[in-house]
């Protein structure tokens, strides 16, 4: 990896950061390449101290942004142009689309399991992996379709008819309530004073 020049004064310090800011973001990359499936350690260590480089290239210019923004935006742009690179894709269109898709094609191309050696790296790459990436990338896509939707009343349930009843029907409901409401006072009021006895 290479340091910022000169080697910082401050001990502890690298970039300008804490060192334990720089520890969070190299977790937080190594992470999300582990969630990619990359296992070789010797792969895994030189892709996260290139990103992590390129961090700290940017670091005492976005104070704002912590070690860890710094390392995963370096991550995800490092990933969308590799993507736009092996698939061909053009610069137009939106990196979060190519970078979710790629991401897909990558498990669907088998990549991790077959061409570890090959992510991240420019090319040439081999024939196959360039066409499985492409062809993964193509099925991952979604496939468009007209929906109508019409819309439709909503059913309330028990409320629903609750609030349908007639003027008639409403009072009905209420004197039945009352009526049985009374119907409990009284055998309340029967048994206590039947007890009481």
């Amino acid at each position: 990896m290479n340091l910022p020049d000169p080697w910082p004064d401050t001990p502890g310090q690298l970039a300008g950061r804490p060192l334990e800011e720089w520890n969070a973001a190299y977790l937080k990359v190594e992470s999300y390449f582990h969630a990619l499936r990359l296992r070789n350690n010797v792969l895994l260590g030189e892709l996260v101290l290139n990103v992590l480089d390129r961090a700290m290239k940017r670091a005492p210019n976005e104070l704002e942004h912590s070690a860890t923004e710094l390392a995963t935006d370096e991550m995800d742009k490092l990933l969308t142009h590799w993507f736009r690179d092996v698939l061909q894709e053009p610069t137009t269109g939106s990196a979060q689309i190519l970078s979710t898709r790629g991401r897909l094609a990558l498990f669907l191309a088998d990549m991790p399991s077959r061409w570890q050696d090959q992510f991240l790296r420019p090319g040439p790459w081999p024939a196959e992996f360039v066409q499985a990436m492409r062809t993964s990338y193509l099925d991952a896509g979604p496939d468009f379709q007209l929906a109508r939707m019409s819309p439709r009343p909503l059913d309330l349930g028990p409320i629903g008819t609750l609030t349908n009843l007639s003027r008639l029907g409403f009072w009905k409901m209420i004197l039945l309530w009352m009526l049985l409401a009374l119907l409990l006072v009284a055998i309340y009021l029967f048994f206590t004073h039947a007890l009481a006895r």
